[in-house]
């Protein structure tokens, strides 16, 4: 088995045992959070089912990645993951927003909260988190979306640290008001981050450029090469969140037009080594072969 199969399969391993432990910590905080009547217990396990969500995508992209492109379908099933974190996105949105509610009621008319309990339970979650963080922390610095995935998970480890504390001050004053207080401070930092991926998301649908790349920068790039006069009709977008295109019509001078190929490598290495887009669709003409076949422009920019 070469490297690279390697560490796809142990990859896709430690995605899969980090979606088994989530999926644990999520049935095992709902069940105590509605035992021991803590809201902020039920709002970690939803954070946890963010992290479910985004390790899913990351172990199908994997899968993904190696699907070979069709005659109908001819950039893959990439969009796919696009996709599917916008519906979960939506359906998050949904969740918090009904728990931000009944928290906001629970201010107000506050009811008894376990804290030896909910201190217990949240432990095992921190620690359980901990493990799922470490195991995708080893491929993390390999993909985007393995970097994302352990993101989410390291920051539900310390959200659950978060509860934990909240819940040992619980235990030993008796104040019953942190449990929705910590659950509404949990709630907008999964706001936030639910708010960022559904952008995201449509973002990709929209095929905008990556947040990460500067349009007019690529532009000024591509127009510095020499023999470069002018470029028109250029797009960037992405179809996933480590496949990223760029297509540009270039018009050259007389002088440059027999070196095509090596000004299209140029092209291609600005962009891959610059901005890290690695498939590059270039049109080179002169301003003669312009006048020539009557060539227009329709989307130039």
């Amino acid at each position: 088995m070469s490297e690279h199969n390697h560490e796809h399969v142990t990859t896709s391993k430690n995605l899969v045992w980090s979606i088994g432990i989530n999926t644990i910590i999520v049935v095992f905080e709902i069940i105590f959070g509605l035992i021991s009547r803590s809201f902020a217990l039920i709002t970690d396990a939803l954070h946890n089912v963010t992290d479910i969500g985004s390790m899913t995508l990351s172990l199908w992209g994997e899968k993904l990645a190696d699907k070979p492109q069709t005659e109908t379908k001819t950039y893959g099933y990439k969009r796919a993951e696009v996709i599917i974190a916008f519906i979960n996105g939506g359906v998050l949105l949904a969740i918090v927003g009904f728990v931000l509610v009944e928290a906001a009621i629970r201010i107000f008319k506050p009811e008894p909260v376990s804290g030896l309990t909910m201190m217990i339970v949240s432990g095992v979650a921190l620690l359980g988190n901990g493990l799922a963080t470490y195991l995708l922390q080893k491929g993390s610095g390999k993909n985007l979306n393995l970097k994302s995935a352990w993101l989410h998970s390291m920051q539900d480890a310390l959200f659950s640290l978060g509860v934990v504390v909240s819940a040992a001050i619980i235990y030993f004053t008796g104040w019953s008001w942190l449990d929705p207080i910590a659950s509404i401070i949990i709630s907008v930092f999964l706001l936030k981050e639910i708010f960022s991926i559904l952008f995201e998301a449509v973002d990709m649908m929209l095929d905008s450029v990556p947040k990460d790349v500067n349009f007019s920068d690529v532009k000024a790039s591509l127009a510095a090469i020499p023999g470069v006069i002018e470029i028109d009709d250029l797009h960037i977008w992405q179809t996933g969140s480590e496949n990223r295109f760029l297509s540009a019509h270039l018009i050259i001078s007389e002088d440059v037009k027999s070196g095509r190929i090596k000004l299209l490598a140029q092209v291609a290495e600005i962009a891959k080594e610059k901005y890290n887009i690695h498939h590059a669709t270039i049109q080179i003409v002169s301003e003669e072969e312009i006048k020539k076949v009557n060539l227009e422009c329709e989307h130039c920019n």
